[in-house]
């Protein structure tokens, strides 16, 4: 039986150019087949906003998969001075 996808919490860069991004870690075991990882992985797409950040398959055969997704900030709208 393959073990379950580890999930790390994600985690927050430093801005840069204006944007800020929030990354998730995967690790996925060997077990799994590229059809279950590639649906997994359009799962988390569209239902959470994430894109894949980088990919590393190890020597193991386990993969390491970073994702990522924009942090939209939302100005204050209300009693803020107009520029």
């Amino acid at each position: 039986m393959a073990a379950a996808p580890t999930f790390e919490s994600a985690q927050r860069r430093p801005p840069s150019r204006g944007v800020e991004w929030e990354f998730e870690q995967l690790t996925i075991a060997r077990d799994f087949s590229r059809n279950v990882v590639t649906s997994m992985l359009v799962e988390r797409a569209e239902h959470g906003g994430w894109e894949v950040d980088r990919v590393q398959v190890a020597p193991d055969g386990t993969r390491r998969i970073v994702l990522r997704r924009k942090i939209i900030r939302m100005r204050p709208t209300l009693g803020a001075p107009l520029r």
